[in-house]
């Protein structure tokens, strides 16, 4: 068996098989380490895809609840099959790893299933159930074994009654009742599934706002969205315990009035972060070293303290996002390959999957606020868009940050229905450094969803709004 190899990448999630196909493009015998029996990582395996079956299934019963009628179309019973729904989410992770599968077959990758720790910067040894440990050798290596879910104080899950974004994933059962600790992209999005099921769901968030990361603006419509549909969001609340009490979990907090007080449902979801994982790397046996948050130190080139070692995704600094962990694989095999890749993470977009779906790159109002950057804003509402209006998908707007002076696009944040994907040209005109007049001046197919962003760009011009 072959165990040399020009480059070992350590963990099989989309940074890392990304970063396997490009190594094999360019000429490089490349081997892929992956721990778990299949490859795609947390993303393909329990986080973006399966999470996204459940988006989408439990989004056509709202809409054919709610929508359905007023377009004309009658269905007498309207119901959820639960297992029918895991079954079918299981399928399309089954089809997605065996994509992956084939991919690294293709592109001629090795695949090595175990768990690798480093020997020193230039070895490691990868350990698998029933079969002997076996060293392995390269002359570069790259560390992609990205991020689980981060715990709190009192908040340890027992994957039973408190759980991770994982369980949450794969529940035998529709709870009756959820709470939701934290407010951020997976929080919101799991509320949004088990919502639309019919379960009472609570989150309860400690900042003073949901999806605290993005622009306020963002928060501030998807709470309201979020509240119409039945959902209890509790900001300033300080979770201080969660116990497993059997049949039922229950949560003691801190409210914002500051008094104490408890909540009793049928499984709590941990949803307060993510932390790298970097633990039984062997890190110690090398030069590798990790910053103060526990993240591995890199340089502008992605490479850590050992030269022939580099790191991408979770594991290091920037957005835990599955796209910036492509990005940094990409750009780790092209820098040691001796290209010049360009790698900008204020150009990577950040989407929340609910529906209408929450998009955004670049500055929000508030940071260039304390930035003291002049900016305008140009803003154009889904009410106003006849294909808006024809899906009945008018919840929402486009909102276009730009210099002052020169019009260059500092921000786009989309709350509305398709905003994951329009929010691509948001990323394209910062790329290249198009104008909100330039931007304005492109012509957008009529009808369709995109045009609101050619109205906010006029808008953010001086122009106006033409569209309707």
């Amino acid at each position: 068996m072959e165990t040399s190899f020009d480059i070992i990448i350590i963990g099989a999630g989309p940074g890392g098989y990304i970063a396997a196909i490009r190594a094999a493009q360019l000429g490089y015998r490349t081997a892929i380490v992956e721990r778990y029996p299949t490859l795609g990582g947390t993303c393909t395996n329990v986080g973006c895809i399966p999470s996204k079956v459940l988006l989408d299934a439990t989004e056509h019963l709202h809409a054919a609840r709610s929508k359905f009628g007023k377009m004309g179309i009658s269905i007498p019973e309207v119901s959820l099959d639960f297992g029918k729904l895991m079954a079918h989410k299981m399928e399309v992770v089954r089809q997605n790893t065996a994509g992956l599968s084939y991919l690294m077959k293709k592109n001629q990758v090795f695949v090595i299933h175990g768990t690798a720790s480093f020997l020193n910067n230039e070895q490691i040894i990868v350990q698998a159930p029933g079969s002997d440990d076996t060293i392995y050798r390269a002359r570069y290596f790259i560390i992609a074994t990205g991020s689980k879910p981060a715990v709190l104080p009192g908040m340890v899950p027992d994957k039973q009654r408190i759980i991770t974004s994982t369980e949450v994933l794969s529940l035998e059962e529709q709870p009756r009742s959820l709470a939701i600790i934290g407010g951020g992209v997976i929080g919101v999005e799991m509320a949004s599934v088990y919502a639309r099921m019919g379960t009472e769901v609570t989150i309860l968030e400690y900042a003073d706002r949901i999806i605290p990361g993005m622009d306020a603006e963002l928060g501030k419509a998807l709470f309201r969205h979020l509240s119409a549909q039945g959902i209890r969001i509790l900001t300033r609340h300080a979770v201080k315990k969660i116990e497993n009490t059997g049949a039922l979990a229950s949560i003691g907090f801190i409210n914002e009035r500051k008094e104490e007080a408890e909540l009793t449902v049928d499984y709590c979801l941990i949803a307060t972060g993510r932390r790298p994982n970097t633990d039984r790397l062997g890190l110690e046996h090398t030069s590798v070293r990790l910053d103060e948050k526990g993240r591995i130190r890199t340089d502008e080139t992605l490479r850590t303290d050992a030269s022939n070692i580099y790191a991408i995704g979770d594991v290091i600094a920037g957005p835990m996002l599955a796209h910036k962990a492509e990005e940094d694989g990409i750009f780790a095999v092209e820098t040691l390959h001796g290209l010049s890749p360009e790698l900008h993470y204020d150009r990577i977009p950040s989407v929340v999957y609910t529906w209408p779906e929450v998009a955004s790159v670049g500055f929000t109002e508030e940071e260039l606020q304390q930035k003291g950057v002049s900016y305008r804003k140009g803003k154009f509402p889904f009410a106003a868009s006849g294909r808006a209006r024809a899906a009945l998908d008018t919840e929402g707007f486009v909102k276009i940050l730009s210099d002052d002076r020169y019009g260059e696009i500092l921000g786009v944040h989309i709350f509305g229905a398709r905003a994951a994907d329009m929010i691509a040209q948001g990323v394209m005109a910062m790329q290249f450094e198009i104008t909100d007049t330039e931007l304005g001046n492109i012509s957008f197919a009529h009808p369709s969803f995109s045009e609101a962003i050619k109205d906010a760009a006029r808008s953010a011009s001086g122009k106006g709004a033409l569209n309707i």
